[in-house]
Order: C-alpha cells, then sequence, then structure tokens
C-alpha cells in the first residue's frame, strides 16, 4: 500500500472556522482525506507513501498557524509497524496568526495605513487575530510621509541656517552661502523613505497581515469593495485620516496655491510668500521659509495668531516672529486673489476696515484639515457623519454601524500622530475583544514646532472657567528662566492654570526652546492629579528650560526674581 495516514499537531486553532483554513492549507499542499480538529489542537489526514511533508508544515504556517511534530499513525495494511515521527516543526512566527471569525478568515479590516491603521494592525496580530489592510495611495499614511516627519526636517535646517546668521553670541560671526532647497528636500525625501520602510512597511511581515492596494468602498452595511473585489470581516476600521482643507476664495484656484504636502516639496525658496491661516501649520511653514530667506506675510481671520492658545503665548509669538521680518496680519478677510505684476499673485484682504492689497510669489493654505471619508460609501452602511465630515463615534470609537469602528484623523479627535496611534490600538481591542475600553483624552499634549516652540496640556484658563473651576493662574515671562537667559533667547513665557480650592493643575502652557520636550512633564502632572505644591516640592534641574515649570509654579505664591538659584 503507497499511503500514510499522517497526524500534525496544530496550535492555535481556536474555533470551526480554524478547522476549515487548517484543512483547506493541507489540501491544497496535496493532502486528502483531511480533518482538522481545534479542540484536539490537531489535523489528520492521508499523503502517498515518501510524500515530503515539510511543505505540508509550511503551507499550515502561511496560513497563521503553527505546526508541530508529524506523527505516523498507519503505513500501509492494517496492524503494519508506523514509522518513527517526522520532525517538521518550523521556526516560530514572530506573531502568531489566529483565524478567529468570519469564513473568510479576516478579523478585522482596516482602512488606510497610517499611524491609526498600523497601531491597531499590531495590536490586533497581537490578540491572534487575522487583519487585512486596505490602502489607496503611499503605505504610511501623512505623518511619515508628508505631515510631521518632512516638515520638522526641514524645519531643523532652516532653524540652523537661521541661527549661523542671525545668533546673539559675542566674539564670532558666520556667514553661509544661499540655500540649496533641492539638495534639502532630497536629504528630506531620504529620510521619509527610509523611515517608512523601518516603520511600516517592515512590520508587514514582521507582524504578518495582509495589505490590499486599491480603493474601499462600502457596498452594504457588512461588505466592502476593494477596486470592486468583495471583502468581508467580522469588523471593521475606518482610519483614513485627513486632508488639507482649502477654503472658497475667489480667485485661489485659478491664481495656483502650495498646502502643507506642496510646500516640502519646493525646490527653489520663493522670494515672497503669503500664509493664509495662521495655526500650527501656517506658523510653522511659515517661519519655515522666512528662515530660508522669503519674505513673509501671515494671515489670520482670528483676532491673533496660535488664535487657539493661550493670549499670552500668541501675543508673544507674534512679537518673536515680527523681529525675524515677518509680517502678521490678524483679523484678516482675504477678498479675492487674483494675478498680479510680473507672474505675482495678489492678495486682497480686509484688515481694519480698510481694504489691502498684496503681491507674492507663492500662497500657502493652512486654513485646517478635513476628514477623508469622500467616496467611502458610509451612507451605505449606515456610518454618520458631523458637519465637518468627521465620521461620529461614540466613547469606545465605535460608528453607528455596531460592526465598524473609526480612529485617528477621520474622527473629531485632535489631528495628532499620537492620538491616531493610541485610538487604532485602542479600537482594535474593542472591535476583536468587546473590551469596551473608552477614549481618554484629558491630558493630550501638543507642540507647535516654531521658534520658540508652543507647547500645552490641558485647559486654557478661559476653558477651566468655562468649565466652572475657580481658578488661579501664574504668568512666567522667559526671561526669569536662567536657561533663556543663557541661550540668549528670552521671548516666551511659562503659563499654569490650576484649580484655586484643590490646587490642583488644570493646564499647562509653554512658549520657549524645547518646549516641546518640557511638556512632557506638565502632561504626567496633570494625568496623575497633581497639585502646585507638587510641582514645588520637585526637584529641577539647573539650567534647563524644565526648571520654568518649577519656577512658574513658586509663582503663585512668590516673587521668582527676589530668589537665589534653585531656591525653595
Amino acid at each position: 500500500m503507497n499511503e500514510q495516514r499522517l497526524r500534525m499537531p496544530v496550535e492555535g486553532m481556536t474555533c470551526e472556522s480554524c478547522n476549515r483554513h487548517v484543512e483547506r492549507a493541507l489540501a491544497a499542499s496535496g493532502a486528502r482525506d483531511v480533518h482538522a480538529d481545534y479542540r484536539n489542537g490537531e489535523a489528520v489526514f492521508t499523503v502517498d507513501r515518501g510524500t515530503a511533508v515539510a511543505p505540508l508544515a509550511q503551507g499550515v504556517a502561511a496560513v497563521g498557524y503553527r505546526p508541530g511534530t508529524v506523527e505516523v499513525l498507519s503505513d500501509g495494511p492494517a496492524g503494519a509497524p508506523a514509522e518513527a515521527p517526522v520532525d517538521v516543526r518550523l521556526p516560530a512566527p514572530q506573531r502568531p496568526r489566529v483565524a478567529k471569525g468570519a469564513d473568510d478568515g479576516y478579523d478585522l479590516a482596516i482602512i488606510g495605513s497610517g499611524s491609526a491603521a498600523f497601531a491597531a494592525a499590531i495590536k490586533a496580530r497581537d490578540a491572534g487575530a487575522r487583519v487585512v489592510m486596505v490602502e489607496r495611495g503611499t503605505l504610511g499614511g501623512t505623518c511619515v510621509n508628508t505631515g510631521c516627519v518632512p516638515s520638522k526636517a526641514l524645519l531643523r535646517a532652516a532653524e540652523a541656517y537661521w541661527q549661523t546668521q542671525h545668533h546673539r553670541f559675542a566674539g564670532f560671526q558666520a556667514q553661509v552661502g544661499p540655500v540649496d532647497l533641492r539638495k534639502l528636500v532630497a536629504q528630506k525625501r531620504e529620510l521619509v523613505d527610509a523611515l517608512r520602510k523601518e516603520k511600516y512597511q517592515d512590520l508587514i511581515g514582521v507582524y504578518g497581515w495582509e495589505v490590499r492596494q486599491g480603493t474601499a468602498t462600502f457596498a452594504d452595511a457588512t461588505t466592502l469593495h476593494v477596486d470592486g473585489a468583495t471583502l468581508q470581516a467580522n469588523a471593521y476600521l475606518i482610519a483614513t485620516g485627513a486632508s488639507a482643507a482649502v477654503p472658497p476664495i475667489p480667485g485661489l484656484a485659478e491664481a495656483g496655491y502650495l498646502t502643507s504636502t506642496t510646500a516640502l516639496q519646493l525646490e527653489a525658496v520663493p522670494d515672497s510668500l503669503a500664509v493664509i491661516g495662521a495655526n500650527a501649520i501656517g506658523l510653522e511653514l511659515g517661519q519655515l521659509y522666512r528662515h530660508l530667506g522669503s519674505r513673509v506675510t501671515l494671515f489670520e481671520v482670528l483676532p491673533r495668531i496660535a488664535p487657539f492658545e493661550e493670549p499670552e503665548i500668541g501675543e508673544t509669538l507674534a512679537e518673536a516672529l515680527q523681529e525675524e521680518g515677518m509680517e502678521v496680519v490678524p483679523a484678516a478677510q482675504i477678498r479675492r486673489v487674483g494675478g498680479g505684476a510680473e507672474d505675482k499673485k495678489q492678495i486682497v484682504a480686509t484688515v481694519g476696515g480698510c481694504e489691502r492689497t498684496w503681491e507674492v510669489a507663492e500662497i500657502l493654505v493652512a486654513t485646517g484639515r478635513r476628514p477623508n471619508t469622500k467616496d467611502l460609501g458610509l451612507e451605505r452602511a449606515g456610518i454618520e457623519t458631523d458637519r465637518r465630515g468627521a465620521i461620529v463615534v461614540d466613547e469606545t470609537l465605535r460608528t453607528t454601524n455596531l460592526r465598524v469602528w473609526a480612529a485617528g484623523d477621520v474622527t473629531p479627535a485632535p489631528q495628532f500622530v499620537y492620538v491616531a496611534a493610541y485610538e487604532g490600538a485602542l479600537a482594535a481591542e474593542n472591535s476583536l475583544n468587546g473590551a469596551d475600553r473608552r477614549v481618554d483624552l484629558r491630558a493630550v499634549p501638543r507642540v507647535t514646532f516654531t521658534s520658540p516652540q508652543i507647547a500645552a496640556v490641558g485647559l486654557t484658563e478661559a476653558q477651566a472657567r468655562e468649565q466652572g473651576h475657580e481658578v488661579k493662574v501664574s504668568v512666567l515671562p522667559l526671561h526669569a528662566v536662567p536657561r533663556a537667559l543663557v541661550n540668549r533667547e528670552t521671548h516666551g513665557l511659562f503659563k499654569l492654570v490650576a484649580d484655586a480650592q484643590t490646587d490642583r493643575l488644570l493646564g499647562a502652557h509653554i512658549l520657549a526652546d524645547n518646549a516641546g520636550d518640557v511638556i512632557h512633564a506638565a502632561t504626567l502632572a496633570l494625568k496623575f492629579g497633581l497639585t502646585i505644591a507638587d510641582l514645588v516640592g520637585t526637584f529641577a534641574p539647573y539650567l534647563t528650560m524644565a526648571e520654568g515649570l518649577k519656577l512658574a509654579a513658586q509663582t503663585f505664591d512668590k516673587d521668582v526674581a527676589v530668589l537665589s538659584c534653585c531656591a525653595e
């Protein structure tokens, strides 16, 4: 007789669906009469005598399970001696793949491939789920491709170029030549490509999920179409991010404009630049091009730049930017855009009741970002959006379709990459395990990478009062911080908001060099309910910007100007 009946232990099977996946994998690898049993953790099957069993084990491993040592149950006529066990164990995969639900094998289908999507996929794979990710564009999302990484790389370069020429130290001079923006952009692109590979592409193989390239749209409440092909899963996560929002200014489209994406792709520094919108993106990119040599005008429709920060921060930053030669135009109503002389673009705005005109080489639109929900077929899936187009979710990130979750910039959440990652992981856990975890965004820091940097966490003074707190506030000018004096950069401040009854910290707001690093300490203080007295009672390393937190806390009760260095 030329047949053998074999038994293969299989780890990772948990249900009838798992049985079917293993049976199909073995049959596709050449086995016959296959029977898998997740309760016993085994598969029994028939092969021709002499058949190599390693490919059978590889087939099982390929669908996400771990094969063990194959045992020969019968060989030839009944009663014939069985051969010794054949060890076909493969190296353990770096992450197990366990099919837990849908007959087509997917526990979670993720639309998008940015920070929220990858955090969700990693969390799901760690839980043993089978995951498919659908991406219609470039893998990695906004942060690594067109947002945080490329912008901060160029911001650092521009700051170094500016500081070389504008330092405040006596005893030496430095000279630089013109900027070769093409080389800076090429260097930035190399960094982006490397990080996309290391932090995104390579992880797919490490954790073991499937990626489909194509455009996903809901066909109905339980089905996706990906470029015409049908895809179904037990649960779905929408993590499609957001894109630049462009206001309907007459003549803007015809004149042409830059967004936060295309502004990072220029290969020559424009001699002049108008920035419409003076929140984080507009401030960062406006100062970037000022540092590289452009004449920059900042327009903001609200009464001050950095309009969502504390008033003291917006006012002080405006002074610093004006000192660098930038024109700051708050309370500006852009009326129209048109063509000017010598290929310039003309901006007409009403400021202080008067109509004024500016001519510039380029216009950057930085008026916010809009969630990427168009063409997803949300209405066919019963998924509601708000007036901005953001997907409406509950505290667990579940949408109005009970099988669909959403995370990151596509929801109304703060548009930060670390918030997206947090939400992606939380949504995956809730969708797979019914964990019912609630989103907690009470201590989310934010940073604007201008020079000086803006960083904040918690409530502003106005928000604290609106929420019913009786508040007390301290404002410490940066010239009271020794590190700022050493740096000879004193544009800035520390502002702390506390509850007057409990002394508990409610918010911290910083305008200073390295504010983005300092704010983490304030984030911990806010998260764990520390008081002003707790901040005063901590050691603060001398001649660091972080000392400003302690000094600002001391300012509630003392005049730090008449304290010796490091005095309590």
